[in-house]
């Protein structure tokens, strides 16, 4: 975490509730993009999101950890998904419907959607790495700081990271091209 989040942290608990914007900009699609895939649909994953920050806004006292706000909220993101998928569930057998697939071919995909996939198929620890990095703009020095590693573990995660999509990339690309696996 950085101290402009510590700010706008103490900020809204001091009755400043506008500041919990700055918060929202910084990591909104950090959770999006870790959501999108996870959810199977970027407008469940954008509205999972928006319950994500008003959770976090109306719970932000019950914080223990302001260092941890990006964990608390992450943790609090794949709460609010689980919610929503079991709800999903819920309505697919009272509606009677074994399962839909919304597949599209590699053509109709926009250009960032493999890629994204891929993400969402790394280990946690890799894919917050990622996720904080690309989507969320941060430093390698940032990241090591928002999530308390050192540097060199980040470096190293990271490169790891850039090999396991590597690898992830080339199989899906293999499948779409009929080559063997």
């Amino acid at each position: 975490m950085t101290e402009n989040d510590r700010f706008y942290i103490e900020r809204c608990l001091d009755g400043h509730p506008d500041n919990f914007r700055h918060l929202v900009r910084r990591y909104q699609s950090v959770l999006i993009a870790g959501l999108t895939y996870k959810l199977k649909n970027r407008d469940r994953a954008e509205e999972t999101v928006q319950e994500t920050f008003i959770r976090a806004y109306f719970n932000l006292r019950k914080l223990k950890k302001p260092d941890s706000f990006l964990s608390w909220l992450i943790s609090i993101a794949n709460s609010v998904a689980g919610e929503y998928r079991r709800k999903d569930k819920i309505l697919l057998r009272q509606d009677d419907v074994s399962s839909v697939s919304h597949t599209t071919s590699s053509a109709e995909r926009p250009p960032d959607v493999d890629l994204e996939r891929a993400i969402s198929k790394l280990p946690e620890a890799y894919r917050k790495i990622i996720l904080l990095k690309y989507y969320g703009g941060q430093s390698c020095k940032q990241v090591a700081e928002s999530l308390e590693m050192p540097l060199g573990t980040v470096t190293k995660m990271l490169s790891r990271a850039h090999a396991m999509l590597r690898q992830s990339l080339e199989r899906d690309q293999k499948k779409v091209s009929g080559g063997a696996i």
